[in-house]
């Protein structure tokens, strides 16, 4: 089973793993890669998300059954598409395991419970996820050189 859980101020160590590790973020290539997330930064970033969240969302996946995080589940309002934009990022050692779709539900899920109609993301081109995303009720939106836009109505 996989539960949300939002992260203490001390196990922003997590995040900092996940975005430094090249094949956690091997997705994010067209982007840069990695992202440098040092822990100076930690307590701004965690009274945006965390404590005042201003249409954000922001959780651990915990798995019960690995009894460790497996990744992260986000979503946040983007002005410049005047959408939800949705991000999953499972640790590489957990991937091919389920915990992306399971994410993905349950971040679908919270959406809808704040009242959201839909969901989105602005998935690299090359990025492997898109299928996961289009079998979890996505359709795609626009594509160009650099991203595929999905959307999924929330019912």
């Amino acid at each position: 089973m996989l539960i949300c859980v939002k992260p203490k101020l001390d196990e922003l160590s997590y995040r900092k793993k996940w975005l430094s590790d090249e094949k956690t973020m091997a997705y994010n290539q067209k982007r840069g890669g990695t992202i440098s997330f040092p822990e100076e930064k930690w307590e701004s970033w965690y009274e945006r998300w965390i404590i005042n969240p201003d249409r954000k969302f922001y959780a651990y996946l915990y798995s019960e059954e690995e009894k460790d995080y497996v990744g992260e589940i986000s979503y946040h309002y983007d002005e410049s598409y005047d959408e939800m934009i949705a991000s999953v990022i499972i640790d590489d050692a957990y991937r091919h395991h389920g915990y992306g779709k399971a994410g993905l539900r349950l971040l679908c899920d919270q959406a809808r419970r704040m009242g959201y109609q839909s969901i989105c993301d602005d998935i690299a081109i090359d990025n492997p996820s898109v299928s996961m995303f289009l079998k979890e009720g996505f359709y795609e939106v626009f594509r160009n050189d650099s991203i595929i836009m999905v959307r999924k109505e929330l019912k």
